[in-house]
């Protein structure tokens, strides 16, 4: 008996995108014509609903700003085998989509990114090209190193990464997060180079080099914290047990010299540091237990999900 199509759902958060989202619709309808097309509206003043449902997509609403409530909306809201992911934007292009969808069938991937490739600054400026290589670079040497292009905003992705991934963040901070979950659960995920253009006249990017940087990378910390806790916590014991040794050697040498101590203020100040790094470091290991179940009901939860696609 014949497998069905796979459903395909394009799912794309826009925030004022009057000019650009009609172009996004209408060239992913072209390269994707049995999809179905969602416009998540977030907080915008313009008439991107108005364009969007002009050009024929389902528009919904998400009213808590951010790209990450938008997001986490969609995949709550959104059922398909396939999730093709984009920003409104219209500086990616539509019609990889079909490659980035074989990839995810005949490889067996849960998750292909579309890494960026530019021809000009005015498509990918300097300050976000070097934050996202730097980001991307720090969460490679963290979690592993299988990203290129962690901030991209083009991925497609399976139904069964998509209904495990419990998005927390709010922001910007969401690619890291799907970025970190896929490689947390070691789920398979792959990257093919797509062309990325510039926004077109008229339209403005919403995000900011140094605030949304400082948030990316202060979330990378929350993760590791989170994730890798035993190495989190172990780094801060590490910390105090240097600092404590620093302030002790100078009065245990005093001590051994005149058997007195001067400087009490300044030992219990050591001993205190050496507690405190003794409790980080129980922390990080009762945590890290805990971080354990936790992955290890997730890797559950994402497994509880059909994978008839991927059997095809």
């Amino acid at each position: 008996m014949p497998h069905a199509e796979p459903e395909i759902a394009v799912i794309i958060p826009c925030h004022n995108e009057e000019v650009a989202i009609g172009a996004v619709i209408d060239s992913f309808r072209a390269a994707l014509p049995n999809a179905t097309i969602f416009a998540y509206d977030n907080c915008s003043t313009d008439a991107t609903s108005r364009v969007a449902r002009e050009h024929g997509a389902v528009v919904r609403y998400e009213p808590q700003k951010g790209k990450g409530n938008v997001v986490r909306r969609m995949f709550a809201d959104v059922e398909a085998d396939i999730y093709v992911m984009v920003d409104g934007d219209d500086t990616y292009d539509a019609s990889a989509a079909p490659e980035l969808i074989r990839v995810l069938l005949t490889e067996s991937v849960d998750m292909v990114t579309g890494i960026r490739e530019h021809d000009s600054d005015d498509a990918y400026r300097t300050g976000h090209r070097f934050g996202n290589w730097l980001l991307t670079a720090l969460v490679a040497y963290i979690f592993g190193n299988r990203s290129r292009d962690m901030l991209s905003g083009y991925r497609v992705m399976s139904r069964r990464f998509i209904k495990s991934f419990p998005s927390l963040s709010a922001g910007f901070e969401i690619e890291t997060e799907l970025t970190v979950h896929a490689l947390q659960l070691r789920c398979p995920i792959a990257e093919r180079r797509t062309s990325y253009k510039p926004r077109p006249e008229g339209s403005h990017s919403k995000l900011s080099t140094y605030r949304d940087g400082y948030r990316i990378l202060r979330y990378i910390a929350l993760l590791v914290k989170e994730e890798l806790p035993l190495a989190f916590f172990g780094l801060v014991s590490a910390v105090l047990v240097v600092t404590s040794i620093v302030l002790a050697v100078p009065i245990w040498l005093t001590f051994l010299k005149t058997h007195t101590v001067p400087r009490l203020p300044t030992a219990v100040l050591a001993v205190g540091l050496i507690l405190s790094a003794l409790l980080s470091l129980v922390c990080g290991l009762v945590l890290a237990t805990v971080t354990r179940a936790r992955n290890e009901l997730k890797r559950l939860h994402y497994l509880s999900h059909s994978i008839r696609l991927l059997r095809r």
